[in-house]
């Protein structure tokens, strides 16, 4: 996150480092996704970096020496920003995300680095699935992480079953953390879709009500699927046992991954 003057807020995507310029053999190209947010939504922002600053500091931080200007916006969009921590009585990323997956009437979209998600994630994944709703998942197919990929691929199993479309980005490493629902809802954030995220970390989305926001975003997963393989129930049917031992066993560890 990052906030200049009060005026205008950054939130999700790029991490600061040589591997999120492309400039690192392993990863090659980084895909990511960040927000460029103005109006009173920065406010909120502010807010929570205050929060999170005097929570890791003994000195407490005073509201007066920060930067809250007027903001005269004349498209608005509607937008709420979301946060959760380990000093969080409530996952409220991942209920908002289940929220947003339950009122899906057509389409999902989502990208993610990491799709390590719990139970009440899943069933929401299979009842919208079963229930008709069009839903197509993309993650890395150059992970960083093996264990986190086996995971991954035998939770997206379980949804291939249930109808889902699975594609495996593989012009570089993709770590855009986005989902839509309908063209009609967005969410951009650092969330990754694993329980280390919805309950371990510190994590901080914004929720778009904006058809032109959802409808780019969606845009952008398309075009991206041209640099992509698809994960079909053939494919993953024939993976050979050492994989599926793989994956069996990162299961297991899914809650720490």
């Amino acid at each position: 996150m990052c906030i200049i003057d009060g005026k205008v807020g950054y939130i999700r995507g790029f991490n600061v480092g040589t591997e999120y310029l492309g400039e690192v053999k392993k990863f090659g190209y980084w895909r990511d996704v960040h927000l460029r947010v103005e109006g009173d939504v920065v406010h909120h922002l502010q807010g929570r970096f205050i929060l999170d600053w005097n929570y890791a500091n003994d000195y407490k931080n005073r509201e007066d020496i920060f930067c809250f200007p007027l903001h005269h916006i004349k498209n608005f969009a509607p937008m709420q920003v979301v946060t959760n921590g380990p000093n969080s009585q409530t996952e409220h990323l991942k209920n908002m995300m289940i929220k947003m997956i339950a009122s899906a009437k057509r389409e999902i979209y989502i990208q993610t680095p990491y799709f390590i998600p719990d139970k009440s994630f899943m069933d929401a994944c299979k009842m919208a699935l079963l229930s008709g709703v069009k839903m197509h998942i993309m993650i890395p197919g150059k992970p960083d992480h093996p264990f986190v990929m086996w995971g991954s691929w035998s939770f997206l199993g379980e949804l291939l079953d249930c109808g889902a479309e699975v594609y495996l980005y593989d012009r570089g490493f993709l770590h855009a953390k986005t989902m839509t629902v309908d063209g009609e809802i967005a969410t951009v954030g650092t969330t990754n879709l694993d329980a280390r995220s919805f309950r371990l970390n510190f994590e901080i989305n914004a929720l778009v009500l904006n058809r032109r926001v959802a409808l780019e975003l969606e845009s952008l997963f398309e075009s991206d699927t041209a640099d992509c393989r698809k994960l079909t129930k053939e494919f993953y049917a024939a993976r050979n046992w050492t994989i599926k031992l793989r994956e069996g066993f990162a299961r297991l560890l899914s809650p720490i991954l």
